[in-house]
């Protein structure tokens, strides 16, 4: 069993991280050839500072990657048609499920 110095949260948090860089990426590129040349320049980014175990230096980096994304972060990102806020999102959505017209409802009106 190995032994690590960071959390899981740290991983998590991390990983996350790589995502955004990854997803910011896409956003901005459309050929997805073009993407993945890019997405290995992330990759390597990343592992370069893979064994770096001093907390302070970890937070320096950290810091630095967040303010790199959010000066990269795409002005109008891609959006899956399905997904909130997407182009398709709650277009046909299904009609309530119950009676169409509630003759009893109507009956004890009169």
């Amino acid at each position: 069993m190995s032994s690590s110095t960071f959390s899981s949260a740290h991983r998590l948090y991390v990983k996350s991280l790589y995502k955004r860089y990854l997803k910011n990426e896409l956003d901005w590129t459309v050929t997805r050839s073009i993407w993945r040349a890019k997405a290995l320049l992330i990759r390597a980014e990343f592992e370069k500072n893979r064994n770096v175990h001093d907390p302070r230096a970890l937070a320096v980096i950290l810091e630095r990657a967040e303010a790199d994304l959010a000066a990269k972060k795409h002005p109008d990102p891609y959006i899956s048609p399905l997904f909130p806020n997407g182009t398709k999102w709650e277009r046909n959505t299904p009609p309530p499920m119950g009676p169409l017209y509630d003759h009893e409802m109507a009956e004890a009106a009169h």
